[in-house]
């Protein structure tokens, strides 16, 4: 029997109703009217109204390898036959051919992991660890970064609407992020504009802390901030100062990892900086809950009482993970992320030259962003301009993503097989959005 439109339309009421019932009001949807997705593969999702959307968002970057990949879910399907859950207190080949697999890319001397099941819980570990390596308690981070929704991770993170109370986990400190569109030193910034932001950490170490920090964390590309790229060479000095001090580099790349910020498998390589602690999560089994903390063997050895995650490791994740790594490898992400992003960025270079309210394109391979602002020259973020494009990319049956500080980001990261016809359909798709935004303002 046939289902009428009317009928489709009661059940994605139906299932909304059921959101608002049984899930934390917290848990805010995208959009005035949230899309209730019921199926997808590689770039393309439906939803239970039956409209197919071009997915440049991709779970937050998180289907690296395209929805339901064949081959991921062809492993997974064939582990949970054999073999569905084991706690850390058993071995099983599954984590150990998924752990050698992130060694065989992973920098420099990171060759230990530990896993978890969500870049939260991977966080956790890598300030535990930092914490048990030094001796000390003391982490520095960066103001507007992202690292998770626990209660340590939560005081990490450094923006607003992502932390739910007042921060009162000690010896938590912030130093000024390296954002150059929004530089508070000169504009337009320069090299002098980066000692500048390093002064600032060494000030933060002598005056806020007891000089003896554990950690420097930071991601790589910033996430929720809005995919702001630092600038040539602060990592790399950034990751001195906070070893002349006696403490550890963690690079946080779950967001910007595995190839996805174009020619290296982890965006820090592109600073030349071999991290001491790398986290990752989100694409590193194509959406299966993996979290993982990847360090060297004398840090790994620092940790001395029992430990256990009775989901991380899991077969079937694991399985998955290792799947998704060897399609990354066969299909050199790293190299397609690369050139497609660089479409991408063109496209959206072609954007910025037409539309003033957008202020400023940014990011690396993948992983792109579009600041919108109410006026170039005054650069006052425009968060309304933001919802009305994400608005109206979904009326184009594209998604899209959300980030910034004042929610005036537009992120962009979709899977890394994405297709050169793909990607120009979605930039069609973009330009389309943005002149209905055009033609709303106008009007």
């Amino acid at each position: 029997m046939e289902t009428t439109g009317a009928e489709t339309m009661l059940k994605s009421q139906a299932v909304m109703a059921g959101q608002r019932e049984f899930i934390f009001p917290a848990v805010k949807a995208l959009y005035d009217e949230p899309v209730v997705i019921a199926e997808a593969e590689g770039v393309r999702v439906r939803d239970v109204d039956g409209r197919e959307y071009l997915d440049l968002f991709g779970g937050i970057l998180t289907t690296s390898v395209g929805h339901c990949n064949p081959k991921v879910v062809a492993r997974s399907q064939e582990q949970m036959a054999r073999l569905g859950h084991t706690s850390t207190l058993y071995v099983t080949e599954p984590q150990v051919e998924a752990a050698q697999r992130l060694a065989d890319i992973a920098p420099g001397q990171l060759s230990q992991t530990f896993f978890t099941n969500s870049g939260t819980e991977a966080i956790e570990t890598a300030i535990h660890m930092a914490c048990l390596h030094t001796d000390r308690t003391e982490i520095i981070a960066l103001r507007q970064a992202y690292h998770g929704r626990s209660f340590l991770a939560s005081n990490i993170t450094a923006v607003s609407s992502w932390r739910p109370m007042a921060s009162t986990f000690p010896g938590i400190k912030h130093t000024i992020t390296p954002y150059e569109y929004r530089c508070p030193f000169k504009q337009p910034c320069d090299e002098s504009c980066t000692d500048a932001f390093i002064n600032d950490l060494e000030d933060v170490i002598r005056t806020t802390t007891n000089g003896r920090p554990a950690a420097f964390i930071v991601e790589s590309i910033m996430g929720v901030g809005g995919y702001i790229v630092p600038p040539p060479r602060y990592l790399e000095r950034a990751a001195e100062v906070i070893r002349s001090h006696g403490g550890l580099f963690i690079s946080d790349e779950v967001q910007s990892g595995f190839g996805r910020s174009g020619g290296r498998w982890f965006a820090i390589e592109h600073a030349g900086v071999e991290p001491d602690i790398m986290v990752m999560a989100k694409g590193i089994a194509n959406g299966m809950p993996v979290g993982a903390t990847i360090t060297t063997p004398d840090i790994a050895a620092s940790w001395k009482a029992k430990t256990i995650s009775t989901f991380g490791g899991s077969p079937v994740s694991m399985a998955a993970m290792a799947a998704t790594l060897e399609v990354m490898v066969d299909e050199d992400v790293p190299q397609r992320a690369k050139e497609r992003g660089g479409q991408l960025y063109s496209g959206l270079m072609e954007l910025y030259a037409r539309f003033r309210w957008i202020g400023e394109i940014r990011g690396m391979g993948l992983m792109q962003a579009m600041e919108l602002v109410e006026d170039p020259d005054t650069k006052e973020p425009s968060p309304q301009k933001t919802k009305a494009l994400l608005e109206a990319a979904k009326a184009e049956g594209l998604l899209i993503g959300v980030g910034g500080l004042h929610g005036h980001v537009i992120r962009l990261g979709p899977s890394l097989l994405i297709t050169e016809a793909e990607m120009d359909e979605g930039l069609e798709r973009l330009e389309r959005a943005c002149r209905r935004v055009e033609a709303a303002s106008v009007g």
